[in-house]
């Protein structure tokens, strides 16, 4: 996988029953993306506070196989992929303990902010899809 993102589940990503609250999951893969593009030397006030362009999520799906609980040690692996020339998608898998525990994915559109319509990704994001695209070579983040 190219990049992976490790994570402690915390108390407050979890819910009553004492698991991992299902939308938190998505705010944990979202971390995992800031993360990468972090590796990939984009600076992240640029990229989320620019003016012109934006990559909304468009699409969110969630599997999940087992419960994650506070404490755990979570290994995320991020697998972008473009899927047009104005969208990529993120697949994320979620591993404690090396057995999979979840599987996600978003879906990005690249938008013009003014018009709010579809614009080619840009030359930052294609570099940062290349850099990590399923068959490049590993690459890790340190614990957070």
């Amino acid at each position: 996988m190219p990049f992976t993102y490790n994570r402690t589940i915390r108390f407050s990503d979890t819910d009553a029953a004492g698991v991992v609250y299902f939308a938190n999951v998505l705010s944990i893969c979202h971390e995992a993306y800031e993360a990468s593009l972090e590796a990939s030397s984009i600076k992240m006030k640029d990229f989320f506070s620019n003016i012109s362009v934006a990559f909304p999520i468009v699409h969110a799906d969630v599997d999940f196989f087992r419960p994650m609980f506070c404490g755990d040690k979570l290994s995320i692996s991020l697998i972008p992929q473009k899927v047009g020339v104005e969208k990529f998608e993120i697949a994320y898998e979620i591993v404690v303990d090396n057995v999979m525990v979840a599987k996600a994915i978003t879906r990005h559109v690249c938008i013009e902010v003014s018009s709010r319509s579809k614009r080619e990704l840009s030359g930052e994001v294609m570099q940062w899809l290349e850099t990590n695209r399923r068959d490049a070579p590993e690459r890790r983040e340190k614990k957070v």
